[in-house]
């Protein structure tokens, strides 16, 4: 395997062997490399389908700003190599209970305001976040859960209120203060490590709204937590962010709105990738997560007056398509 005997020359230890660690949802495959007490990760991530410049220069910035992200020991770019310190394999999402969450989103929480801190990847030109993108993101809610998964065929009314609310939402976005966005810190994404959390899965990193990250940690896709709770951990993220300099002085409920509507474009944005990665890419097991993901769309419609209409075609017309497919999901 060409990997293998890369990594084994990099590491100068003929005998390695490769242990597979796991795959994700990109094309990426990880394996631990074991030598006595020490290991290593070594990753594949085909140059024609992963961004593995990106990759390098993130987590080198990353572990420069004193974030516990995998340092790349060595690469080749153009096979796609990569030798990175590994990190373990603790997860938080297995890890979460209710004991130890206030701990663990506290870690999180402080590590988010020092990621946000940054303002220049060396080395590599991190793109903006700009209305392209959020709009490209949320075409893939009617195009792969809408149309591909309910095989519900959208009316006029139906356009018009998701055009409406995409665009709702675009300005929401495009209107808040600009940093640091990692795009995926969840609690698939961060490890159990000594001065943590780890840091993973990072190379989609934008320069976009300071809203994002947080709400993909405390509205987690993979895991759900009570509204009191995630009101005292907003809390604490603005503290923090306002003592660091990245948040400027705003009205708590002002920042919620900003928060909820920014989750509402990442969760129809998860809920289209939830679904083409079935029928794309025949990874059927983020389908049972979809429910979980949209309980959080239909709460934040439900919750602010404008988008009322929205909220009233979800029950009409959405509900009951999706009952349909997800018959022992609680919508």
């Amino acid at each position: 395997m060409a990997l293998r005997d890369w990594a084994a020359a990099a590491l100068d230890y003929p005998g390695a062997r490769l242990e597979t660690v796991s795959g994700d949802a990109s094309f990426r495959r990880y394996f631990r490399i074991r030598r006595s007490q020490e290991t290593w990760i070594a990753v594949d991530a085909p140059p024609e389908h992963e961004n593995n410049p990106a990759f390098v220069a993130i987590a080198n910035t990353l572990v420069d700003a004193g974030l516990q992200a995998p340092k790349v020991l060595d690469r080749n770019l153009e096979q796609g190599f990569l030798l990175l310190a590994d990190l373990g394999d603790r997860l938080y999402l297995p890890a979460l209970n209710e004991d130890n969450a206030d701990a663990l989103y506290d870690g999180a929480i402080d590590a988010l305001v020092r990621m946000q801190k940054i303002r220049h990847v060396e080395g590599f030109e991190l793109p903006d976040y700009d209305e392209a993108l959020l709009r490209r993101e949320m075409q893939l809610f009617p195009d792969w859960f809408l149309s591909r998964h309910l095989q519900l065929e959208l009316d006029d009314e139906g356009r018009q209120r998701l055009a409406d609310t995409f665009n709702r939402l675009c300005q929401s976005a495009l209107d808040q203060p600009r940093v640091f966005v990692h795009r995926d810190y969840h609690s698939r994404n961060l490890m159990l490590v000594e001065d943590g959390p780890g840091i993973i899965d990072f190379q989609d990193a934008v320069w976009g709204p300071i809203t994002y990250d947080l709400v993909s940690l405390l509205r987690d896709c993979y895991i759900a937590w009570p509204d009191t709770r995630i009101e005292a951990w907003i809390a604490r993220y603005q503290s923090r962010a306002r003592a660091a300099g990245i948040l400027p002085a705003m009205v708590a409920a002002d920042f919620r709105r900003d928060f909820d509507l920014m989750g509402m474009q990442r969760h129809l944005k998860a809920i289209g990738i939830f679904a083409r990665l079935n029928y794309r890419d025949g990874k059927d097991g983020y389908l049972k997560d979809i429910p979980r993901t949209f309980g959080y769309v239909r709460e934040v419609a439900h919750r602010y007056p404008e988008l009322a209409g929205f909220a009233d075609w979800l029950e009409r017309t959405l509900i009951p398509a999706m009952a349909r497919k997800f018959p022992d999901a609680d919508l």
